[in-house]
C-alpha cells in the first residue's frame, strides 16, 4: 500500500509504503494531495460510548469491541479505558470483563494498552465531585486496589485521585513505587496538600478546571496550585462545552503544549440522541449540544464529542497549530504513560490517521490504520 498525503506537522506531501502494518518507506511524493496524515490519536480517557459503560455491571466483551470501533471511527487509534466510582463489585467486573476482551484478541490489546482508573477514592463535595455517585467515593484501600489490578491483568497504569483522603500520601507513594501515573482530579485539596501529593509522585492532573467547586478562593486553590505545579502534566478537555476558550489558552500559555495532553473524557453517552439517560446510577441528560450534564444541573458528566473533535477545538481556542494540536493527542499521552511515540518514519508501526482539514475547519477522519 503506498498513502500520499500531506505531513501534518511539515505539510509536506509524502509518498508513505505500508507493508505488513509497518511504514517500510517515506519518501515526497510526485502528487499533490488534499489528504493529511498524522499518527493516529491516543485518549487516556474513554468511559465508553454508544450507551455502553465500561462501569455497567453487565459489560459484555462485545461491547468492548463496539467501543472500540467507533473511537477508531473518530481518529482514536488507541485509548485507555476508564472506570470511575463504583462499587467494588462494579469495578471489579468493568476491569475483568476488559481483560477477557483484550486476552482474546491481539488487535483489542493494541488498541487497549492501558487502563485508567479514575476515582473510587476522590472528593464527595458536591462541585469536585462531578458525577461520581457520593455513595462509593471513600478513602484509598491497597488490598481493594490490587485486586481490581488483578482482575486488569496488571493493566492500570494511571489513578485519579483527591489528595486530601486519610492515608492517601502513602497510597499515592505505593502507585508511584508501582510505576503507575497518579494524577490528582475531583479534589478539594488545599494548595499544601497538593504540594505533598507532587512530592509524594503525583505526575498530572485529570481534566484541569473541571471536577471544581462553583466558588474558589481567590489565591490559595487548587486549581491555581496545580497550574503552577512544574511537575505536574495536565490533560484538558476541549470538547467545546467543559472549559471556555480563555481558561484553555491560559493554562496551555503556564503548561505549554510539551505538558498538557487532550481527552475527550468521552462517556457512555458519547454519539447518542438528545434525551435523558440514567448512568453510573445518576440521572444524565445529554442536550441537543450534545453537552452531557447531571439532570437538572449545570454539572457535566463526561463528554457527548470524541477526540477528533477536541483537536479541531483546541486549534481555534488556543490558535495552536495543527501539529501542536494532534501532539497533544497523541504523542503527549503516549509520553506521560511510557508509551513508544508513533512517528512516522520508516519502521515505524503504521498506526497512522488520515484526515481531511482546512485552516480553521473541523479535523474530518477518512481512517485509522
Amino acid at each position: 500500500m503506498i498513502l500520499h498525503a500531506r505531513h501534518y506537522a511539515t505539510n509536506a506531501p509524502l509518498a508513505i509504503t505500508v507493508a505488513n502494518g509497518r511504514i517500510a518507506s517515506v519518501t515526497a511524493s510526485d502528487q499533490s494531495p488534499d489528504v493529511w496524515v498524522a499518527p493516529a490519536l491516543f485518549d487516556p480517557q474513554i468511559n465508553g460510548c454508544l450507551g455502553i459503560s465500561f462501569n455497567s455491571p453487565s459489560l459484555t466483551p462485545e461491547q468492548v469491541r463496539t467501543v472500540s470501533d467507533e473511537c477508531r471511527k473518530h481518529g482514536i487509534g488507541a485509548f485507555a479505558p476508564t472506570l470511575i466510582t463504583n462499587s467494588f463489585e462494579a469495578i471489579h467486573h468493568g476491569f475483568a470483563t476488559l481483560a477477557k476482551a483484550l486476552n482474546a484478541d491481539a488487535e483489542l490489546s493494541r488498541r487497549m494498552p492501558r487502563f485508567h482508573l479514575e476515582g473510587p477514592y476522590l472528593s464527595g463535595d458536591v462541585g469536585p465531585r462531578g458525577a461520581h455517585p457520593k455513595e462509593y467515593a471513600r478513602d484509598p484501600d491497597w488490598d481493594e486496589f490490587q485486586k481490581w489490578q488483578d482482575a486488569a491483568g496488571g493493566r492500570i497504569c494511571m489513578v485519579t485521585v483527591a489528595p486530601e483522603r486519610t492515608g492517601m500520601l502513602a497510597f499515592i507513594e505505593k502507585l508511584a513505587a508501582a510505576n503507575i501515573v497518579v494524577a490528582i482530579g475531583h479534589t478539594a485539596a488545599t494548595g499544601a496538600q497538593i504540594r505533598d501529593a507532587v512530592i509524594a509522585g503525583a505526575r498530572t492532573s485529570t481534566h484541569l478546571g473541571n471536577g471544581c467547586h462553583a466558588v474558589l478562593p481567590r489565591h490559595d486553590n487548587y486549581l491555581w496550585e496545580q497550574l503552577a505545579c512544574d511537575d505536574l502534566h495536565a490533560s484538558i478537555i476541549t470538547d467545546g462545552h467543559h472549559l471556555p476558550a480563555t481558561l484553555v489558552k491560559c493554562i496551555l500559555r503556564v503548561k505549554g503544549v510539551s505538558r498538557a495532553l487532550l481527552t475527550s473524557d468521552a462517556g457512555s453517552l458519547a454519539g447518542m440522541p438528545p434525551g435523558k439517560y440514567r448512568e453510573w446510577g445518576t440521572d444524565l441528560e445529554v442536550l441537543a449540544s450534545g453537552k452531557i450534564v447531571v439532570a437538572g444541573t449545570p454539572f457535566l458528566a463526561g463528554s457527548g464529542h470524541f477526540t477528533d473533535v477536541c483537536v479541531s477545538n483546541v486549534i481555534r481556542m488556543a490558535s495552536l497549530s495543527l501539529r501542536d494540536a494532534i501532539d497533544m493527542a497523541s504523542a503527549r499521552p503516549r509520553q506521560l504513560l511510557g508509551l513508544p511515540i508513533t512517528k512516522i518514519e520508516p519502521g515505524q508501526p503504521a498506526d497512522l490517521m488520515l484526515f481531511d482539514w482546512k485552516e480553521g475547519g473541523e479535523v474530518q477522519v477518512r481512517e485509522v490504520l
